[in-house]
């Protein structure tokens, strides 16, 4: 499948929020394997919410620090401490931005079949997928900067 085009910088999809999936069809799980399919077509890639390529949808793909997942309207449903985080991003790239996020997070999502998980994570991964959701919600990882 070809490579998706991804938006960058200041493109005002990635300050969009993205709607929920009603239906986990046959539609939605080819967007998820495009998506799939872009992430590991970019290098040094780990993640990708939807509106990095415009897509509209709260849809997610991570293959990062062991895990392999396609996440349907993830959802943070609590978190546990704090982790002081050096990010990037593929939307903006060659920069880096410290932020401060949980250091661990529970999540609910639909997989690719439409049945909802559970993931409860920590460290990298609470990162990454805090990332990725903020994204869902239009809000990119400079608007998490910390400042000094």
């Amino acid at each position: 499948m070809p490579k998706l085009p991804l938006h960058y910088n200041d493109d005002p999809v990635l300050k969009k929020k993205c709607q929920k999936v009603q239906v986990v069809d046959d539609s939605i799980r080819g967007l998820l394997n495009a998506m799939m399919d872009t992430l590991q077509l970019t290098p040094g890639a780990a993640a990708l919410a939807a509106n990095q390529a415009g897509i509209l949808l709260q849809l997610i793909v991570i293959n990062y620090a062991g895990y392999h997942l396609k996440l349907v309207n993830p959802e943070i449903l609590g978190t546990e401490g704090s982790q002081e985080c050096m990010e990037s991003c593929l939307s903006f790239p060659g920069r880096h931005i410290r932020t401060l996020r949980p250091r661990a997070v529970k999540l609910r999502a639909q997989d690719e079949n439409g049945v909802v998980i559970h993931l409860d994570v920590s460290g990298e991964m609470a990162k990454c997928l805090c990332h990725e959701i903020d994204h869902l919600q239009g809000i990119v990882f400079a608007d998490r900067a910390l400042s000094y």
